[in-house]
């Protein structure tokens, strides 16, 4: 009986889960999420600093055309060696997938290391944006959203950005 019940309360909290993106798209007024991994420590730390800053501080108060409000997640990838450093950027990239409200992930600032975080972005089909300010990431994402479809907020995202 205790697995029937738990499988009734999965499936009653299961719309609500749904209210982020994925499969049902995203809600009216529902808060979706830009993840940034770039180095936080370390000698790479002051340039991984400002990409969050400025995505954070262009994001405060935006809200699309949907009533989106937008949330900023920033996230380690400085490992302690190479090696480290690869393993924190495919968990980032990992947990970016997790996320329904995930619609964008900046980073990671360093080309060699990026590749190991595209493929699970790809799978996940969430843009990965690179090479820009964090506040041109937000600009993209807003606009993508406010141009494409508002109810599938990640997908127009992933089009803006491929297109």
């Amino acid at each position: 009986m205790p697995r029937l019940a738990a499988i009734l309360i999965a499936c009653a909290l299961a719309p609500l889960l749904a209210a982020g993106c994925g499969e049902e798209g995203a809600g009216e007024g529902a808060e979706l999420t830009v993840y940034v991994s770039a180095p936080l420590r370390g000698a790479e730390a002051g340039e991984g600093e400002r990409l969050c800053a400025e995505a954070r501080a262009a994001a405060r108060g935006v809200t699309t055309d949907g009533d989106h409000a937008l949330r900023v997640v920033c996230l380690d990838a400085a490992g302690s060696n190479d090696s480290g450093t690869l393993a924190k950027v495919g968990s980032n990239a990992r947990r970016a997938t997790e996320d329904s409200t995930a619609v964008a992930y900046v980073g990671e600032p360093n080309r060699g290391v990026r590749k190991f975080s595209q493929t699970i972005l790809e799978t996940a089909e969430i843009a990965q944006m690179s090479e820009v300010s964090g506040e041109e990431a937000i600009e993209t994402v807003v606009a993508a959203i406010d141009e494409g479809d508002a109810s599938d907020p990640r997908a127009a995202v992933l089009d803006a950005v491929e297109g």
